[in-house]
C-alpha cells in the first residue's frame, strides 16, 4: 500500500519535471507509506516517478519503489494489492520472465511486458498504478474495477500530473486550489464528490475499471473500459447459475470464503473492524477459520451509546470471546474528537459526511500496532441491505400512477413533492432516496449563478445513468450497480482510503471483490437479498437475529447539532465540512 506520484512533459513546449514539485506531492503523502520513499526523473526530465511505501508483502527494500524491471525498460509506482499474485508469478516464470524480489509489484511489470494493458483482466485485487514504458515513451495508467485504490490526475495541455490524493497534487504548486461548481454541488447532492469530479476545478478521478495511455503525440489516450459492476450484472442475467442451484447459500458462502482467504494474503498481521453486524462477524469468523494465528479484532465504544441499541462494544465483545480473537475496544470521547477534528479535515481531502468512524477504528488498529485490517464495506451493495433495494421499486411504481401528482402537490415532505420529477426513474428516484439534498435547493447554498454552472456541468442524472449502462436488467441488479458504483464507491470506499492511510493503515474489504462477484452475481440476480444467509448461517443465532444498526458515531452530540432527525443533522455537518476544506 502506497501514495504515488507521476508527472509527465508530454509536450516538447512544456517544461521539463521539476524534482521539487515531484518531492512535494510524493512527501505529502508520508503517512500513506512510513516505511520507505524515493522518487525518479528521467535523463530527458519529461517523466517522474514517486512513492511512499507502506511495506506489506515483501518487507525487503528490494519493494521499494518507483521499480524497474530486470531488463530496466520498464518503471512503476503502485498503490494497493494483488491477491492473486503468487499464482501470477508462477505462470510468468513458467513464460521464463526474471524477478529480483518477491513483490506483487514485480509481478505487474512482467504482467505489462508480457500482456500489455490486457494484463488488468488477470488482476484479483485493488490498484491504482502508472508504468512508464521506455521503449515506447508512454505512460500506462490504471485503476481497479470497483474504485477501491484513489488515482486523480491534473492535465494543463502539456504536462499530466497524478497523485493518490487530491490534496498532494495541490502540494506541487502547479495546480489550482479553485472549487468545481460541479464537485460542490455533487457534494450537497449526495454528501460526498461523485467521480470522475473532485473538488477541484483542475483535478479529475481516474474512473474505476479503466486505464488509458498518455504519449508524446496525443497527450491522454482514449479510456479503456474494462469491466463495470453493471457489466458484469448485466452479464449474469444470461447465465444459468453457476453451482448449487437448491441451496445458493451453500454456493455464496464458498466463493466467499474464497476471497477471504486472498485478502489474508500478508507478511505483516491482519486484523479486522469488528461491529455488532452480519457483516463483520461473519468475515471475522471465516478468516479465524483459516489464519494461522489469533485475529486482532477492534470495535470502537462511545460513551453517549452506552445501554443503547447503538453501542457495538457488549455483543462484539461476547462475539470476540467466543471466537477467540484478541479484541480491543477503543472508547472515543467527546474531548477526544474535537481534538482530532483539525487533524480529521486535514486528511479528508474532499468533502464528506461520513468517515469519522472509519478515521477512530483505523487509530485503534494503528495504536495496536497492526498495519491490515479487514472491513465488511460491501455486504449491503451485495446482499440488498439497504432501504433503496424496497424503497426505490417502490417510488417508481408510486410515480407512474395517476395519483402521484396529486400526493406531490399536496405532500409537506420536500421530497415527496418533487416525485412527479424525479421518482419515474431508477436515477431520479435514487436520488430522491439517496439525496442529502435536490437540485432546487442548491440555489439557496451556491447562489444562483454558481448552482446553474454547477448542476449544468455536473448532470447529476447522468452521472447515475452511467452507473446502470449496461442496463443490469433487474431492480436488484441496478439498485446494486448503483450502490456500488456510487454510494459505495465515492463515500464508503473513498473515505475508508483517506481515513485508514491517514493512520497507516491497509484496510481490505473482502466483500469489494470483482472476481467475487463475477462468480455470484448470477445467483445474486436470481436470489438477491437472500443470499445474506450465506453469512449469517456461520454466526451464532443470537447475533444473526439481531436487529440491523449502523456504524454510527454521536455526532450529534459532539458537535450540538440539531435534534431533529439524521437527515438535518448530516445537512448540518456537510455545511460545516465543506467550509472548512474550501
Amino acid at each position: 500500500m502506497c501514495g504515488i506520484t507521476a508527472i509527465f512533459s508530454y509536450r516538447s513546449t512544456a517544461d521539463g519535471v521539476s524534482s521539487n514539485e515531484l518531492a512535494a506531492i510524493t512527501e505529502s503523502m508520508r503517512a500513506r507509506g512510513p516505511d520507505a520513499g524515493g522518487t525518479w526523473i528521467s535523463p530527458d526530465a519529461r517523466v517522474g516517478l514517486g512513492s511512499r511505501r507502506l511495506a506489506i508483502i515483501d518487507l525487503s527494500d528490494e519493494g521499494t519503489q518507483p521499480m524497474f524491471d530486470v531488463e530496466r525498460e520498464l518503471v512503476i509506482a503502485y498503490n494497493g494489492e494483488i491477491y492473486n499474485y503468487r499464482e501470477l508469478r508462477a505462470s510468468l516464470e513458467r513464460s521464463n520472465a526474471r524477478f529480483h524480489s518477491h513483490t506483487d509489484t514485480e509481478v505487474l511489470l512482467q504482467l505489462y511486458r508480457r500482456d500489455g494493458e490486457r494484463m488488468l483482466g488477470l488482476l484479483r485485487g485493488m490498484f491504482a498504478f502508472v508504468i512508464w514504458d521506455t521503449r515506447m515513451r508512454r505512460l500506462f495508467v490504471a485503476r481497479d474495477p470497483y474504485g477501491i485504490k484513489p488515482l486523480y490526475f491534473a492535465d494543463d495541455g502539456g504536462t499530466i500530473r497524478f497523485a493518490s490524493e487530491v490534496k498532494s497534487l495541490l502540494a506541487g504548486g502547479t495546480v489550482s486550489r479553485t472549487i468545481d461548481p460541479a464537485g460542490a454541488a455533487g457534494f450537497f447532492l449526495t454528501g460526498s464528490v461523485p467521480e470522475p469530479f473532485t473538488i477541484r476545478k483542475e483535478v479529475r478521478a481516474v474512473e474505476a475499471g479503466t486505464s488509458f495511455f498518455v504519449d508524446e503525440e496525443h497527450g491522454h489516450g482514449d479510456v479503456l473500459h474494462h469491466v463495470s459492476v453493471a457489466g458484469v450484472l448485466r452479464r449474469a442475467c444470461t447465465l444459468r447459475p453457476i453451482a448449487h442451484l437448491t441451496e445458493p447459500d451453500i454456493a455464496v458462502r464458498e466463493r466467499i470464503e474464497e476471497t477471504v482467504a486472498h485478502h489474508l494474503v500478508s507478511d505483516v498481521p491482519v486484523g479486522v473492524f469488528l461491529s455488532s453486524g452480519i457483516d463483520s462477524s461473519a468475515l471475522t469468523t471465516i478468516a479465524s477459520r483459516i489464519a494461522t494465528e489469533p485475529l486482532r479484532t477492534f470495535t470502537l465504544a462511545f460513551e453517549e451509546f452506552r445501554g443503547s441499541s447503538g453501542d457495538e462494544a457488549p455483543l462484539a465483545e461476547r462475539f470476540a470471546r467466543d471466537s477467540g480473537t484478541i479484541h480491543t475496544t477503543r472508547m472515543v470521547t467527546r474531548d477526544e474528537f474535537h481534538a482530532d477534528l483539525p487533524k480529521i479535515l486535514a486528511a479528508m481531502d474532499q468533502p464528506t459526511i461520513d468517515g469519522v468512524n472509519t478515521w477512530f477504528v483505523s487509530k485503534a488498529v494503528h495504536e495496536g500496532g497492526v498495519k491490515v485490517a479487514l472491513s465488511g464495506v460491501g455486504g449491503d451493495e451485495l446482499f440488498g441491505g439497504y432501504p433503496s433495494f424496497i424503497n426505490v421499486p417502490k417510488m417508481l411504481r408510486l410515480a407512474r400512477t395517476p395519483i402521484a401528482g396529486i400526493a406531490a402537490k399536496f405532500s409537506k415532505h420536500p421530497k415527496k413533492r418533487l416525485l412527479r420529477n424525479y421518482g419515474a426513474t431508477y436515477s431520479g428516484a435514487y436520488l430522491l432516496q439517496r439525496g442529502l439534498y435536490m437540485p432546487p435547493d442548491l440555489y439557496a447554498i451556491l447562489g444562483r449563478d454558481e448552482a446553474e454552472y454547477g448542476l449544468d456541468r455536473l448532470k447529476i442524472l447522468d452521472v447515475f445513468e452511467n452507473a446502470i449502462t449496461p442496463d443490469p436488467g433487474t431492480p436488484y441488479g441496478r439498485i446494486a450497480a448503483l450502490e456500488a458504483s456510487l454510494y459505495m464507491r465515492n463515500q464508503l470506499l473513498r473515505d475508508t482510503d483517506w481515513a485508514s492511510m491517514a493512520h497507516s493503515v491497509e484496510v481490505r474489504t473482502p466483500l469489494v471483490d470483482a472476481a467475487l462477484l463475477r462468480q455470484i452475481a448470477p445467483l445474486l440476480i436470481e436470489a438477491g437479498s437472500s443470499c445474506k444467509d450465506a453469512l449469517a448461517a456461520v454466526l451464532p443465532r443470537w447475533l444473526r437475529e439481531r436487529p440491523k444498526t449502523g456504524f454510527f458515531v454521536p455526532m450529534r452530540q459532539w458537535m450540538d447539532l440539531p435534534p431533529d432527525g439524521t437527515s438535518t443533522r448530516m445537512r448540518s455537518w456537510a455545511h460545516y465540512v465543506f467550509d472548512a476544506l474550501r
